[in-house]
């Protein structure tokens, strides 16, 4: 069994093998990803998903109508809590992302009916051979920065955008000879 490169510790490979790239729809679901992909900015992914238990313990399960409520006080808990990113930027951002995402639900019915109209609501199938091909962003993450931006989000530049995208489904970004590139495939046909 072959799969992606980048995959390298048990964390790594489970995560690769169970979720990047399985589409999501679910809202909570979604805003993790937003936040975890917002928190990862300057660090790896491997960092993120070993602080990622402790960010659904003291992030309430990514509730955002939760989050949206937190205070300067809670903000002072989480800078306190080293099973996170403590970083005041990226914290804050999770908030005011909290209180944004609500409004996009507001307007558009979910996040999930929001987001994946930037690709038609199917996955885009790429056809990478080799990881070294798979770009930082592309035109449909730019597209997808400059409208959160415009709506006020936080931490949501075209790569971060890209990143979240190859999380949640919203491209098949599995090389070619990977195992998982034809099972998504096959679960999720192109249109």
């Amino acid at each position: 069994m072959h799969r992606c490169a980048w995959p390298r510790t048990p964390l790594d490979i489970d995560y690769h093998d169970n979720e990047w790239g399985v589409p999501v729809h679910d809202d909570h679901k979604l805003f993790e990803f937003l936040t975890l992909e917002g928190a990862q900015a300057g660090l790896s992914w491997h960092t993120i998903l070993q602080k990622r238990p402790r960010y659904r313990e003291v992030f309430d399960a990514f509730d955002p109508e939760k989050v949206a409520l937190y205070d300067d006080a809670r903000v002072a808990e989480l800078l306190g809590d080293a099973g996170i990113v403590r970083n005041r930027l990226k914290i804050a951002a999770a908030i005011n992302n909290a209180r944004r995402f609500l409004q996009v639900q507001s307007e558009f019915g979910s996040f999930d009916a929001y987001l994946w109209r930037f690709v038609d609501g199917r996955p885009i199938v790429n056809q990478w051979r080799a990881h070294t091909e798979i770009p930082a962003k592309t035109p449909c993450s730019d597209a997808l920065s400059k409208d959160l931006g415009k709506r006020g989000f936080k931490f949501v530049g075209s790569t971060i955008c890209y990143a979240m995208m190859q999380a949640i489904g919203m491209v098949n970004d599995h090389t070619v000879d990977c195992y998982r590139h034809a099972e998504l495939v096959q679960r999720w046909p192109v249109n």
